[in-house]
């Protein structure tokens, strides 16, 4: 084989995604009887950024102690693998776990830490500002509510927007993105979605609010913020 062969055959080698790991039930704490479990999944190799994943509503899906997901149908719980792919590790948090100890967690496991919060679970987001995230990531978030407590952008590490068009629920209405990147200015940016399916109520997992049919779009802009921070 000659040294050009060599160079290509090492260059598609290095283009190729990287394999995950098997995904692992992590018990964080804080659950009442004892719970407080998470998913985690990792690359093969060195993660290049970790994400702290909380979903919408109450934030429980219910995670088992063999790893089963009582509740599938929100696209962050879908998608919590898909990150691997790109070289980076995901830990899905329960409700009642400590997030907190998430990012203690990825810490250990990757260069940078970014917590990504769904709709409801953004309201997470200020009280998890003490722990120093590397950036956070809003996705069809209650914006209104999160400028309102945060009060001085200043707070704000780098922040990614991810926010459907058409979300029409009426406490993350597209309309709330532009006022909130008004007030945190150069703090943060926003990627906005389009197209996609919408069914029955409009803040719910099956509507334009929970990107269905748009979920590998989501990824890969949360991919790149993460990939974006140094």
């Amino acid at each position: 084989m000659t040294v050009a062969m060599r160079m290509l055959l090492l260059t598609a080698l290095l283009a190729l995604p990287c394999a995950a790991s098997a995904e692992e039930v992590v018990e964080l704490g804080g659950g009442l009887f004892g719970g407080g479990r998470a998913l985690l999944n990792k690359p093969a190799g060195k993660a290049r950024a970790g994400l702290v994943l909380l979903t919408g509503g109450d934030g429980y899906v219910g995670i088992g102690s063999g790893g089963d997901v009582a509740r599938q149908g929100n696209w962050i719980v879908r998608m919590r693998g898909a990150y691997a792919r790109s070289g980076i590790a995901s830990i899905l948090v329960d409700g009642d776990a400590d997030p907190t100890k998430a990012i203690d967690l990825m810490r250990s496991i990757a260069p940078r830490v970014i917590v990504v919060a769904m709709s409801r679970g953004s309201l997470k987001i200020p009280g998890l500002l003490a722990s120093r995230p590397d950036g956070v990531v809003f996705v069809s978030s209650m914006l209104d509510d999160v400028r309102a407590t945060l009060g001085d952008p200043a707070r704000l590490p780098p922040t990614l927007v991810v926010h459907h068009r058409q979300d029409s629920c009426r406490v993350t209405l597209a309309d709330s993105v532009a006022p909130f990147q008004a007030w945190a200015g150069n703090r943060a940016r926003t990627v906005w979605i389009d197209g996609g399916t919408s069914t029955g109520n409009p803040c719910q997992a099956r509507a334009y609010h929970g990107f269905i049919g748009r979920e590998g779009a989501v990824v890969s802009a949360i991919t790149g913020f993460a990939g974006s921070l140094r």
